[in-house]
């Protein structure tokens, strides 16, 4: 499973960061985490608004700040 945190680096973006690590974590589950910060990558995946996340290529989440419980459902 491939992660991706889309975002610049503010504050929100380097929370979701945490919680992902922290949710595949209490998952159990292996995951490749990569943090995109490149505004034009961000751009080709359609994302206006940060953070931004993205599960094996689809993105799953933009503008808001997931707790770890949702990313878990996610994963």
């Amino acid at each position: 499973m491939k992660i991706e945190i889309l975002g610049t680096g503010c504050a929100k973006c380097k929370a979701l960061e945490k919680n992902v690590i922290e949710a595949i974590a209490k998952s159990g589950k292996f995951a490749q985490v990569e943090k995109v910060e490149d505004i034009n990558k961000i751009m080709e995946y359609g994302v206006m608004s940060t953070p931004g996340l993205v599960i094996d290529g689809k993105v799953v989440s933009t503008g808001k700040l997931l707790s770890v419980e949702e990313i878990m459902n996610l994963i």
